[in-house]
């Protein structure tokens, strides 16, 4: 399918996700998104619409909304909500639809929105998370090679996890399409319907970010590839998450984003500093959102595979798009400018920390 037929093929799909949005922030009247852009220099006032996944490699969002980092920064005259998706093309029409301000969201839905909307949608203000993402596949499976005739699940069509996937099965001389066909069928579901469906053996492994790779291997799947490994340009290091706003509403409401940005940076902080403590609070906040929280064990296997760092690690975001032109997801990539680490910057050198690249 022409990546053009993608889009319109998925468009009612992603916009039905995206109006059955889970809401789990306060939803007080607050004021009109662009009031702040009357308010005196240092001051904020407005409404933020957030959104980010029940996943650990969302911890940056997940911490610091249950520790209250993003309220303290944004301050009162600001009005938080926030909503959480299991899909990056859902929560990428959200954004291109005007229904969030800002989210936390893998590297190609990022790149998509931007390259959808011609460079004028979105902007990516900072990075979150790097690392967390494997391929758990059957026991009995112990090769590449054996993976041809299986069937696979990935978060979601064109996803950062799914391109991830594609692009290694192609590497190693095994075709897939965007039907399900091919050597490999590759199945895109929501992470939340992957362990049962490998449990129930209707598939036979997935490329998911953490703690479904975890998840997986606690219901007797195997690690068969750690992305990390397929990353040798970057040392391992692999962008999972990135912070990216509103293009209009980081013009309009420049103070509130500089407040985010804060908030992403002292959560991040946070993460680091206790790494045993954080995990416990994500695993709260996690559980407040699914039902329940992961059992001791997933928790602790997927979140040394977690690295939490404000740097976008831009090289491999470039790079993944690269990986979707060459599997005939998108045309030529066009990324310029899709990053404003201005903010970013500035609160790193304020802080004392190495600044960031955009390339």
């Amino acid at each position: 399918m022409k990546p053009s037929r993608l889009w319109r093929a998925l468009t009612p799909l992603i916009t039905a996700g995206a109006l059955a949005l889970a809401v789990v922030g306060c939803s007080s009247s607050g004021s009109d998104e662009t009031s702040s852009a009357s308010a005196t220099p240092g001051q904020a006032s407005g409404t933020l619409r957030l959104g980010y996944f029940p996943n650990l490699t969302h911890a940056p969002a997940l911490y610091g909304v249950e520790k209250g980092i993003f309220a303290k920064n944004l301050g009162s005259g600001v009005t938080l909500k926030t909503s959480t998706f299991n899909s990056g093309t859902q929560e990428a029409e959200a954004i291109l639809s005007g229904a969030l301000d800002a989210a936390y969201i893998g590297p190609n839905p990022a790149a998509n929105s931007f390259i959808k909307s011609h460079g004028e949608a979105i902007r990516i203000v900072s990075g979150a998370t790097s690392g967390g993402a494997s391929l758990v596949v059957r026991p009995d499976i112990t090769s590449v090679a054996q993976l041809k005739g299986k069937t696979l699940a990935t978060p979601g069509l064109a996803n950062t996890q799914d391109v991830a996937l594609r692009y290694f099965l192609k590497k190693n001389d095994l075709s897939t399409d965007t039907q399900g066909g091919g050597d490999v069928s590759i199945k895109p579901q929501d992470n939340s319907l992957t362990v049962d469906a490998f449990t129930n053996k209707a598939i036979d492994g997935a490329w998911v970010p953490e703690p479904t790779a975890s998840r997986l291997v606690a219901a007797g799947g195997k690690v068969l590839v750690n992305e990390a490994d397929q990353w040798p340009e970057t040392k391992g290091q692999f962008v999972t998450t990135v912070l990216l706003v509103r293009t209009d509403y980081l013009k309009k409401n420049p103070e509130i984003v500089r407040r985010l940005v804060a908030a992403n940076v002292e959560s991040i902080n946070g993460l680091n500093a206790d790494r045993d403590a954080s995990a416990k609070v994500t695993n709260t906040a996690l559980g407040k959102l699914a039902g329940k929280p992961l059992s001791d064990a997933v928790l602790t296997s997927a979140w040394k595979s977690l690295t939490f760092t404000p740097d976008p690690i831009a090289a491999s975001l470039l790079l993944s798009a690269k990986h979707q032109q060459e599997l005939g997801l998108i045309k030529d990539p066009k990324l310029d400018g899709i990053f404003d680490l201005t903010i970013l910057n500035d609160i790193l050198s304020k802080q004392g920390k190495p600044t960031v690249s955009d390339s």
